[in-house]
C-alpha cells in the first residue's frame, strides 16, 4: 500500500498546489482585496450566485470551491461538457431535499457554463429563485452572450484577469519551497532567466505555469533549473523576447512594415516569430485592426472587417487553431491595396481643430428644438438634401474659417479609385448648382 505522499507524485503539480484556503489564493486583488466585493460578501456572511469569467488558469474553479468551503456549504460540481438535462434535474431534486432537511443551500458549480444550452440553463432558474441552490458558473466566454438573460439577472458576474508576472513568480517560488505538496523535497534552484521563460510562456495561466515548472524540474540536473531545461520541457524555442522591452517593439515593427510593403511571406514569418516567442495573440490582432485602418483604409474597406473577424475567431478557438485566422488576416492585408489617405485626412482635420479656436456651428446647421431657437435663426436657410433632384445642395457645411478646405484626397488604388470618382462627381455637381444659382 502506497502512502499518501508517494501517491502524490502521480497527481499533477498544478493540482497539488491548488490553494486550500482563500489566504493562499493569489492574484485577483480587485475581487479579494480589502473592501472589494468578495471580501465584503465574506464579511457580511452573504453568499450570492456568481459567474466567474476569465481566461484559463486564472483561478475561476478554485475560487468557487474556496468560497463554498468558507461558507461551509455542500458543493456539487458539474461539467457542462459531460452533463445533460437528466443529471441537472436529479441534482436539483437533491439540493431541494437538502434545503428542506437542513435549511441550507447547495452550491452548484458549473464548469464551462457557456456550453450548456438555453434549456439546460433555464432548468436552474426556479431553484436559484427559491434559494435551494447558489449557482457558481465558470466561463472563458463573455457571459453577456452565452448565459440566458433570466439567469444572468440573478447572478453577479466577476471578471478574473490573467495572473500578473509577479503572481506567477510567487507561485513558482512557493511550489519550489513547499515540501508537503510542491517540489520542496528536491531542493531545486531556478535562475532568473529560466523563471522568466516559464512566466512568459504561461501568459497569465497558473496551471500552464506549474505544468511547465514540473516538466523542467523532472529533467533538471544538479538541482538547478536553467533555460536549457525549460526549453526542453516546453519543446519550443525560447526566443529572445521581452514583452516590455526592445525586441517586442522590434518584432511588431517588422510585422507592420512588412505588411505595409505588401510582402506576404515576410509578414507571415514575423507573425510566426511573435507567436513562437509568446506574444499575446490578441495584441497582434489589435495591431492588425489598427493596420487595416491606418495603412489600407478605404483602398479596401473589407480589411477592417477581416481584422475584427480574425480577433473574434481567435477568441472563440484559442491557440493553436485560432492562430490560422490571424495568418489569414495577415495574408489578406499584405496583399491588399494600400492607402493612408483616410489616416492623413483625419490627421489634417484634427490638426485644424487643435490649432484653432472651436468654430461656432453655422446657424443653418443648428437644430431648432424650441420656438425661441427658431426665432433667433437656428435652422434658417437649411436645405434638406432629399428635397432636391440630385439629393444634394450647394449649401456650405464647414465653418466659415475652413470654407473650401479639402482633407481627404483619395488615391488611385483599390476602392479609393471609385471613391475619387464619386467625390469628383459630387464636387462638380455642387459647383454647377452654385453656378446655376448665380446666373440670372
Amino acid at each position: 500500500m502506497k502512502s499518501a505522499k508517494e501517491g502524490q507524485k502521480f497527481t499533477p503539480l498544478a493540482e497539488r498546489m491548488r490553494p486550500k484556503d482563500l489566504e493562499h489564493f493569489y492574484g485577483q486583488e480587485h475581487l479579494m482585496g480589502e473592501g472589494k466585493i468578495l471580501s465584503q460578501l465574506i464579511k457580511s456572511a452573504q453568499l450570492v450566485s456568481l459567474i466567474f469569467w476569465g481566461p484559463p488558469g486564472s483561478g475561476k474553479t478554485t475560487l468557487g470551491f474556496l468560497l463554498a468551503d468558507r461558507f461551509d456549504f455542500p458543493c456539487m460540481f458539474f461539467s457542462a461538457v459531460l452533463s445533460g438535462i437528466k443529471e441537472v434535474k436529479q441534482v436539483m431534486a437533491e439540493a431541494e431535499s437538502h434545503r428542506q432537511l437542513y435549511g441550507q443551500p447547495t452550491v452548484i458549480f458549473i464548469d464551462e457554463i457557456h456550453r450548456f444550452n438555453k434549456a439546460q440553463q433555464a432548468a436552474f432558474l426556479p431553484y436559484v429563485e427559491k434559494g435551494d441552490i447558489i449557482l457558481f458558473g465558470s466561463t472563458t466566454e463573455n457571459p453577456s452572450f452565452e448565459v440566458i438573460a433570466p439567469l444572468l439577472s440573478r447572478t453577479k458576474v466577476l471578471m478574473l484577469n490573467p495572473l500578473s508576472e509577479e503572481t506567477l513568480e510567487h507561485i513558482i517560488q512557493e511550489a519550489l519551497q513547499n515540501k508537503a505538496q510542491g517540489l520542496g523535497d528536491l531542493e531545486l534552484k531556478i535562475d532568473g532567466k529560466a523563471q522568466q521563460n516559464i512566466v512568459d510562456y504561461a501568459n497569465g495561466d497558473a496551471r500552464r505555469c506549474l505544468n511547465s515548472l514540473e516538466l523542467a524540474a523532472s529533467i533538471a540536473a544538479e538541482g538547478q533549473i536553467t533555460p536549457v531545461e525549460v526549453k526542453e520541457a516546453l519543446q519550443s524555442r525560447i526566443l529572445l523576447y521581452d514583452k516590455k522591452g526592445e525586441e517586442h517593439f522590434n518584432l511588431i515593427s517588422a510585422l507592420h512594415k512588412s505588411l505595409r510593403n505588401s510582402d506576404v511571406d515576410a509578414s507571415l514569418y514575423w507573425l510566426a516569430r511573435m507567436l513562437a516567442a509568446g506574444e499575446d495573440p490578441l495584441y497582434i490582432a489589435r495591431r492588425l485592426v489598427r493596420f487595416s485602418s491606418e495603412d489600407i483604409g478605404l483602398a479596401d474597406p473589407e480589411a477592417l472587417a477581416i481584422a475584427l473577424n480574425a480577433k473574434q475567431a481567435f477568441e472563440f478557438l484559442g491557440p493553436p487553431e485560432g492562430e490560422l485566422a490571424l495568418a489569414e488576416a495577415v495574408i489578406y492585408m499584405a496583399s491588399a491595396p494600400k492607402s493612408n489617405r483616410a489616416y492623413a485626412a483625419f490627421s489634417k482635420a484634427k490638426a485644424d481643430v487643435e490649432k484653432s479656436p472651436f468654430e461656432p456651428v453655422p446657424m443653418h446647421l443648428r437644430n431648432p428644438v424650441t420656438q425661441v431657437m427658431k426665432d433667433v435663426g437656428y435652422g434658417g436657410d437649411y436645405q434638406y438634401a432629399h428635397d432636391f433632384k440630385e439629393s444634394t445642395t450647394d449649401m456650405e457645411t464647414l465653418p466659415e474659417r475652413f470654407k473650401g478646405r479639402r482633407y481627404y484626397e483619395p488615391g488611385d488604388l483599390g476602392r479609393e479609385k471609385e471613391i475619387r470618382k464619386r467625390m469628383e462627381w459630387w464636387q462638380s455637381l455642387k459647383a454647377k448648382l452654385k453656378t446655376d444659382k448665380s446666373d440670372p
